[in-house]
């Protein structure tokens, strides 16, 4: 188990709910990028598979609850992409 694996783990996850309630309250996708949150998500998944075919320890559960936060981003993502489709058609959203 690496301590500074878990710290940056740490720091990222404290990030992501940040990230998630902005773009819950802006309901916009402007500034966002999918490539970006995709390759976060591989990134992740990379190390999960790390844990589970290397070494096996409780940071693997760090690694886990990211890959949530940040799929959950990347849902709120196309549902703010929707509605600024539909703001620039004109309907109220």
């Amino acid at each position: 188990m690496s301590i500074f694996e878990a710290m940056m783990l740490v720091c990222f996850g404290l990030s992501w709910p940040m990230n998630i309630l902005k773009s819950w309250r802006t309901r916009s996708a402007v500034g966002k990028s999918l490539a970006f949150l995709l390759i976060i998500e591989v990134g992740y998944i990379c190390g999960m598979l790390n844990k589970m075919l290397v070494k096996f320890d409780w940071v693997f559960f760090l690694y886990v609850l990211n890959f949530c936060m940040v799929g959950t981003d990347t849902i709120l993502y196309f549902r703010n992409r929707r509605l600024d489709r539909l703001r620039a058609q004109g309907a109220e959203v």
